[in-house]
């Protein structure tokens, strides 16, 4: 449902002084001039920014812990460890995939998100109730956010029989992009693995997004490897690598030479800015014109105890993890969780121009690089004119 709305006194990405006017949804005016007709709701902005509906391009929606009390940390430092320990604690703890999505929109829609990209678990143990919970949540808050689902092979594709025709279950089913993971490391077969996934989204006419945590050259070797399907099947921009830890390494003239494809093919690149691993070079890949996004991942689930999908928070951890100090890199690193995340996920009619949907956020702050390093309460998230939240709170309710 779209709504009408006037916000006056604010200031677009820290610009001058105006005002907002959404009609049907869609940005109708913005500028110092702009008025509404006569019955319009009216927000007072009180001078604060506006900036456009923040996007959380990559997380977990279906095993967030938010709202089952604390639970201690179990899985082991491997990679498999955390994938083992969490199927078997998704049924000891009861890990319901509805109410927990839910609970994370919830908690995402208070701090400007207004759109999320989804990985989702299928496997041969718990089926798609993963993606029909999800599903469900995204039914239930379509109002107040945009969701999109990635049907993921979280404990292997061809490791565990079954898995492949589970995913096309899930994309039948509605799933919008087909995921992949570590196509050596956890498969153990790299061609194999990917001609799954983009012979599905060959199939369906679904893009990519492909979780690749393997590092230095095995990642190299998996990144080639997901250039040639790219080319071969004209996916260019279609195709979306999260965390690529390879294009952190070292030898600068291997990433460099691996940016240099990713460019020419128009992948996206997905950082959260990891603390622990070797990460992307946001600004070397910018520069080079890559669409990068960015998320929170998991959140406080069993892979580990932290976020709180804040992606202001996210941008400035983005900010530290890459160095950026200066005002325009910080606003750098805000552009990734905004415009970055809106290219990646080819959102139309995203931003602050007129015609674009009226999905906007209202930060008290100077500047902003304080907006990012501050991540104060968000004043107001409005969505397709609607305002969903205020004053950090939102206005629709979790289970």
């Amino acid at each position: 449902m779209t709504q009408d709305l006037l916000i006056t006194d604010i200031r677009p990405m820290g610009g001058t002084p105006a005002a907002l006017l959404i009609q049907g949804g869609r940005i109708a005016g913005l500028g110092p001039e702009v008025t509404a007709p006569p019955g319009v709701p009216v927000e007072a902005g009180g001078g604060a920014l506006l900036i456009p509906g923040l996007v959380e391009a990559h997380t977990h929606l279906d095993k967030s812990l938010l709202g089952m009390g604390w639970r201690p940390h179990q899985a082991g430092p491997a990679l498999i460890d955390k994938i083992d320990t969490e199927r078997r604690l998704k049924r000891e703890w009861g890990i319901d995939p509805a109410r927990q999505s839910a609970r994370q929109v919830v908690q995402s829609l208070r701090h400007g998100t207004t759109h999320i990209r989804s990985h989702v678990d299928i496997d041969t143990e718990l089926g798609l109730e993963g993606l029909e919970g999800v599903l469900a949540t995204r039914d239930a808050y379509r109002e107040a956010m945009d969701i999109e689902t990635v049907a993921f092979p979280q404990s292997g594709l061809l490791a565990r029989p079954g898995t492949l025709a589970l995913l096309e279950a899930g994309m039948r089913m509605g799933a919008d992009v087909v995921g992949g993971l570590d196509p050596c490391a956890i498969d153990r077969d790299p061609k194999g693995h990917l001609d799954a996934v983009f012979g599905l989204a060959e199939r369906f006419g679904k893009p990519v997004d492909i979780h690749l945590h393997e590092p230095g050259l095995l990642g190299a070797f998996s990144l080639e490897l997901i250039f040639e399907r790219t080319l071969a099947l004209g996916m260019q921009g279609q195709v979306v690598v999260s965390h690529a830890f390879c294009l952190g390494d070292a030898d600068t003239a291997m990433v460099d030479g691996l940016l240099d494809q990713i460019a020419a093919l128009d992948i996206g690149i997905m950082t959260t800015g990891s603390a622990s691993r070797p990460v992307p070079p946001v600004a070397r890949l910018r520069a080079r014109g890559i669409r990068v996004c960015s998320g929170s991942d998991g959140i406080r689930d069993t892979w580990g105890p932290y976020g709180n999908a804040d992606m202001l928070e996210r941008a400035m951890l983005l900010g530290l993890r890459n160095n950026f100090r200066r005002d325009d890199e910080v606003e750098m690193a805000l552009s990734v969780c905004t415009e970055g995340g809106a290219a990646v996920m080819r959102l139309p009619h995203y931003g602050l121009r007129v015609g674009d949907f009226g999905d906007v956020v209202l930060v008290e702050a100077e500047t902003l690089a304080e907006a990012v390093v501050a991540h104060p309460p968000r004043r107001l998230v409005v969505k397709r004119g609607r305002v969903v939240a205020r004053g950090g709170v939102a206005l629709v309710q979790a289970p």
